[in-house]
């Protein structure tokens, strides 16, 4: 029960993340321009899959090893591919998204909002679901895992915001906000078999570092450095003693 209810305020908080992340301005007494606070949030999901994930992809990479009923050639090795490929497929959506040059009116939904949104959401869903199921989870794992996560979907809302406009705000927050719930009310209802849940491990690893890169760390979209690097050393030197 207390993992339903701490794993449940993390999902709401991810909804929330998306359903209201436009409106949130927090510290804004203090940090004149609100762009510092996603690129400090960056900060924090780099240092996130430098510190947490890539170390857990060996983990995910012995669980595949030892789950399955048969010997693996090249001994596990598909959980780098996974990775990879994660990394991979949501370079390719931001890629199609660049190269469909549509003319639609304001208010329709064009093809590469649907591709976008439809692949994040997705993402988001896998995400939420790997609350209940992710590997070696414990409360302060799953706290920092929230944590992360909450700042890296608040510059997805940021960057889907700025790109979409009027239909992001109609239409897809509310579609990103349901796939959270969902994922973690997916997470309940059933449990894929441990090597499956660690090749999703290496996918959302590899997709989590390519949509930092792409969302959070390009110039053009008004990153600022200091707040970046003062978030991947702070939340660094958190995870350190927690390794």
């Amino acid at each position: 029960m207390e993992t339903i209810v701490e794993t449940g305020i993390a999902a709401l908080l991810f909804a929330a993340t998306f359903l209201i992340g436009g409106k949130i301005k927090p510290l804004r007494r203090f940090i004149k321009n609100p762009r510092s606070i996603i690129s400090f949030g960056a900060g924090m999901s780099a240092a996130y899959v430098f510190m947490h994930l890539m170390p857990e992809l060996h983990e995910a990479r012995r669980t595949f090893v030892e789950s399955v009923s048969m010997t693996l050639r090249f001994e596990g090795m598909a959980i780098y591919f996974l990775s990879l490929l994660g990394f991979l497929v949501f370079y390719g959506l931001d890629h199609l998204r660049d190269r469909l040059d549509e003319s639609i009116k304001v208010g329709e939904i064009g093809l590469a909002f649907k591709l976008q949104v439809g692949g994040f959401t997705a993402y988001v869903w896998l995400m939420s679901y790997l609350l209940i199921h992710h590997l070696g989870t414990t409360s302060v794992s799953t706290a920092m895992y929230a944590m992360a996560i909450a700042f890296h979907f608040l510059a997805l809302d940021h960057t889907l915001r700025h790109e979409h406009g009027e239909t992001y705000q109609r239409i897809g927050r509310f579609v990103l906000a349901t796939a959270a719930i969902l994922g973690w009310a997916s997470g309940l209802l059933f449990s894929l078999p441990h090597h499956i849940l660690a090749l999703l491990v290496a996918f959302i690893s590899g997709a989590i570092i390519m949509n930092s890169a792409m969302m959070e760390l390009s110039d053009g979209k008004g990153a600022r450095y200091l707040p970046f690097l003062s978030g991947g050393i702070i939340y660094g030197l958190i995870l350190l003693p927690l390794g």
